[in-house]
Order: structure tokens, then C-alpha cells, then sequence
């Protein structure tokens, strides 16, 4: 079957693979990959574990889900704790240390966060509640 190329406008069979597009495939991996090892070096750097330890402390070792008994939880988790980018790093690199877009959550709300079952808006609440709770206690 021939069809118009969007990559070269030319007409190709739509089993053939025009050198054009295979050049913008290589460029768009590149370009994942790229960024990908970016978010890796940030993640393994010393900026990244301080300011996790900033917010674990902030949120009292804590899932800050947990803790307003939201989303089936029975008890506050202490156990687990990790730091989620309510904005995931990847959409917005300039905000992945802001307080405002940093929270405490454990392994399962974490998951669901992840999954966008967590609604953003509703940690990001969560979050500017903690920031003025943490401003309160100075």
C-alpha cells in the first residue's frame, strides 16, 4: 500500500522506511535518553538528598496521605517514607526542589500518586499546608 510520507512528503510503500523518518526517530530517542541521564545525576546528587531529608523532616517522617486518613488509609505509615515530585521532574525541571511541589508519601500512596489516582492538585494542597505548618513551628 503507498502512502504520503510525513517526514519527506514523498510517496513510499508504508513498508519502507524513509531515511528521513528513521533520522527524527534516532534524534527523539536521543533526545529521552538525554534527559533521562539528567534526571538519574540529579537524583544521585547531594542538592537531591539534602532537600529529600528537608521535606521527610518537614512532613515528620510521615505520609502526609496517611495522616488525613485519605484514600483507604487506617493508619499514619512511618515506615517507607519517600519524597514525590507532585510534577514530575521531567515536566517542569525548574520546580524539582521547590517545598511547594515536594511531599512525604508511602510506598502505596506514592504508587497511586504516580499513577495520577492521587489527584496533583490535592497534594499540592497538602504540600502548601505543610509549608505553612513548618513556617508556624519556626
Amino acid at each position: 500500500m503507498l502512502r504520503s510520507c510525513q517526514y519527506c512528503g514523498r510517496v513510499h510503500d508504508t513498508k519502507y522506511m524513509c531515511p528521513q523518518k528513521e533520522r527524527r526517530i534516532k534524534e527523539r530517542q536521543s533526545y529521552k535518553k538525554k534527559e533521562g541521564r539528567k534526571i538519574q545525576v540529579f537524583r544521585r546528587g547531594e542538592r537531591w538528598r539534602r532537600k529529600s531529608v528537608d521535606i521527610r523532616t518537614r512532613d515528620r517522617y510521615c505520609c502526609q496521605i496517611c495522616k488525613r486518613k485519605l484514600y483507604g488509609a487506617k493508619r499514619v505509615e512511618t515506615e517507607g517514607i519517600s519524597v514525590h515530585h507532585i510534577v514530575p521532574i521531567v515536566e517542569d525541571w525548574d520546580a524539582r526542589l521547590d517545598d511547594s511541589n515536594l511531599i512525604s508519601l508511602c510506598g502505596r500512596h506514592h504508587e497511586m500518586a504516580e499513577k495520577g489516582e492521587i489527584p496533583r492538585k490535592e497534594l499540592q494542597e497538602i504540600a502548601r499546608q505543610q509549608e505553612e505548618e513548618d513556617e508556624g513551628a519556626v
